[in-house]
């Protein structure tokens, strides 16, 4: 069954909606992609209007931005600490936007959406 994005035919109160016309191509929804730590694999989805979009399947690189020396660098992944997504997430090292991870510099929290971005970036902390 395939996962659509369209109007729900449920009203707030449990009444119906008459549909008045089908569905549409362009509503279909896509399943979730869960990011992993792990070496680097990235897929690539077409998306509305011939463009392109990048997801990471699995990573173990991040870009970390240190607010105190406003400095960018690249850092190795070693695990998820915390993640308030989900707190199963932890046990599977699945990282979505605002887990914590552990890498070789330190605690950081991730800022990006790596299924959707096809990047990890994240924000040191102290």
């Amino acid at each position: 069954m395939a996962l659509w994005q369209g109007r729900s035919r449920r009203k707030s109160t449990g009444g119906r909606y008459r549909l008045h016309r089908g569905k549409r191509k362009s509503e279909i929804g896509r399943e979730q992609q869960i990011t992993v730590v792990g070496k680097t694999t990235r897929k690539r989805v077409k998306t509305a209007g011939g463009n392109l979009k990048f997801r990471v399947l699995t990573s173990d690189v991040a870009n970390i931005h240190d607010p105190k020396k406003n400095k960018t660098f690249k850092a190795t992944i070693k695990t998820v600490l915390e993640n308030p997504a989900n707190p199963h997430y932890v046990r599977r090292n699945i990282i979505t936007k605002g887990a914590i991870i552990d890498t070789n510099k330190g605690k950081a929290r991730v800022t990006s959406r790596p299924g959707q971005d096809g990047v990890i970036n994240a924000v040191l902390l102290k």
